[in-house]
Formats: C-alpha cells, structure tokens, sequence
C-alpha cells in the first residue's frame, strides 16, 4: 500500500498511521519524525530545519523533499509506505508524483483526518511523547498512569518545545493558508478519502480501516478497469491494424494488378512505338534514298548541263574565232587593197604634177 494521511497538527494522523503500519507491514514515514531525527542527527538537512521548527514554521520545501526522497530509497519502502505529514502543499504533491514516477510507483489514496479547531489546541498542548518507543499521550484525553513516564516501556515523557498555544495558533494557520489547497487537489484526483479524527482513538483507527480497505479495493479495481481498458484498447488495435494490413494488402496486390496490366500495356505501346519508328525509319530512309537519287541525278544531269553548256561554248568560240579569222583576212585584203589604190592615186597625182610642172616651164620659156 502506498497512501498518504493529511490533517492538521494534533488531528492524531501519527498516531493512526503507527496503527495501520502494524497492521499492513508497511513503515511510516513522517516529515516530522524525520525533521526531528535529522536535527538530533545535526545533519545537513537537519541544520537548515532547526530554525524555522523552533519558529513553529513550515520547514522549506527543498529539506523535506530531500528527506523524504532518501528514506523512499530504503529497502523496507519498496514494498509501500504510510507518509504521515507530507506533503504538505501543491508543489510538495507535485514534486512526490515526479519521485513516484521515477520509482514506477503512484499514489493509491489520500485519507483526510479532519478535527475542529478547539480540540486541535486541546490535543497539542496537552501532547506528551516517550522519548523511547514514541508512544504519544495527552493530559487531558489520554494521560498515562504515572506521570512523565510511558506506560509500554517506562520511558521519559517529553513536552515538545513547540506545543504551546502561540506556536500552536501559528502552526494551524499555516495549516490552513498551505494545506487545505491539497486536499482540494488530491479530491479533483479522486483520490481524497475523509475521516472524523473525534473520539477515541480504537473508533477513529475502525473508521481509518475501512476506509483504508475501501480504498485499496478501489485501487486494484481501478488498475483492473484500466487494465482492461488497456487489454481492450490493444485488442482494438491489433484488429484495427489487421484490417489495415489487409487494406494495404488488397491495395498492393491491386496495385500490382495495375502495375502488370500498366506494364502489359506499356510494352505493347513500346512495341507499337518501335514498330512505328522502324517504319518510320524505313520509310525515312527510302524517301532519303529517293532524294539522294533523285539529287545524284540532279547533279548528274547539272554535269552534263554543264559540260554542255562548256562544249557549246567552246563551239561558239571556236566559230567566233574562225570568222573573226576570216573577218580579218577580208579586212587585211581590203586594207591592202586600198593602200595600193591610195599609193597608185598617190603616184598617179605625183606624174600629173610632174607633167604640169613641165608645161609650166615649157610656157614661161
């Protein structure tokens, strides 16, 4: 079992968790017991706590927290617990559920001790405690047989420093201001069990084992529930991921289904493609083939035009040449022949002058 018990000081929660500790086999764990065996101790902890226990103030958070977490490692809490007096606020609760985490462990219930605040004042000022075996006494409601001594071991009856109407007032105020916020918390959790801390104590611890029983059965009922829920949940799942499988499954084999006839129907258009090119390509190269022949007989035929053209030229040039011999033969017969007529002219005119010149001499004598 794991449970914490809240209560205001004096509501006798130390003493209720004792008896169920002998009951379930389980230790106590108290903030104050554990305050108050550090300080004794003068450990670390316990010098930083001093001060403010002696001012009937709440001890910080931090030198509970760390106490509580050392003594939540010990062998014997392993198998549960009974903190008695922590936490005591919000980030207390807080900061316990993050350790219980750690340990893979939660919380199974919280018991509220509740008790009105004049016989708060009457239990704490009246509260003895034997300095050897713990047991706690009150003056006015439960004294022991000899004074300042136990009744189980004979042990020393202490007054503790602290349990005086001023400090007493403080500390309920305290209570009141800090704690009372958890109980609101641990209820909205549906964790919260409540128990009258009035009367003897053999009638209070009848109530607090009951309810504690309650509690656990509620506790293992609810891991069942979610258990269950869980069991439920995965069945849910893996039927869930089964039909899923066979969805993906369907739709793989469908898929290649698809992707068969796709690649069916792919090759056949490759075919026809290659096909198609390969006429294409035929068909290409004889009509390349036709245009090649038909541009080798252009050329051929553009040679021969050619070559034609040149031997009519030639022909042409060789009768341009022939008569333009013949041309100049006639032209260089003609212009001889006019040389010699102008130079007979020319001798013939010469005699004449000659013969004139004469008849002129031939006169004048």
């Amino acid at each position: 079992m794991r449970i914490v018990i809240l209560g205001a000081p004096g509501s006798g929660k130390g003493t209720q968790a004792r008896l169920l500790v002998t009951k379930y086999k389980v230790p106590q764990i108290s903030t104050g017991d554990l305050l108050r065996a550090s300080v004794e101790a003068n450990t670390a902890l316990g010098k930083q706590a001093k001060p403010f226990m002696d001012a009937g103030q709440l001890v910080p958070d931090e030198i509970v927290l760390g106490l509580i977490k050392e003594r939540l490692k010990e062998a014997d809490a392993k198998k549960g617990f009974i903190l008695d007096g922590f936490p005591r606020n919000i980030p207390q609760a807080e900061a316990l559920d993050v350790v219980l985490k750690g340990l893979k462990q939660s919380l199974q219930g919280v018991i509220h001790i509740e008790v009105d605040y004049d016989t708060l004042i009457q239990r704490l000022t009246g509260r003895r405690t034997c300095v050897s075996c713990g047991q706690l006494y009150n003056v006015y409601t439960t004294p022991p047989r000899m004074d300042d001594r136990c009744d189980k071991c004979g042990g020393k009856l202490r007054h503790r420093a602290d349990d005086n109407e001023e400090t007493i007032g403080n500390r309920l105020r305290v209570y009141e201001v800090q704690t009372e916020p958890l109980i609101e918390y641990y209820r909205n959790q549906g964790k919260l069990r409540v128990v009258h801390g009035v009367g003897d104590v053999t009638h209070v611890f009848r109530s607090m084992s009951k309810v504690t029983e309650q509690m656990l059965k509620d506790y293992e009922n609810a891991r069942a529930r979610a258990a269950a829920e869980a069991q439920k949940n995965m069945a849910t799942m893996a039927d869930l991921e089964k039909k899923v499988m066979e969805k993906v499954r369907q739709a793989v084999a469908k898929a290649k289904g698809k992707g068969a006839a796709t690649q069916k129907a792919k090759a056949k258009t490759t075919d026809k493609k290659k096909s198609t090119s390969k006429k294409a390509t035929a068909s290409k190269k004889k009509v390349t083939s036709r245009k090649s022949v038909k541009k080798m007989a252009k050329k051929t035929a553009k040679k021969k035009s050619a070559s034609k053209k040149a031997a009519n030229k030639k022909n042409v040039a060789r009768k341009v040449a022939k008569k333009n011999a013949v041309t100049g033969k006639k032209a260089a017969k003609k212009k001889s022949a006019i040389k010699k007529k102008t130079s007979a002219h020319k001798s013939s005119k010469k005699k004449t002058g000659k013969k004139a010149a004469r008849k002129k001499t031939t006169k004048r004598r």
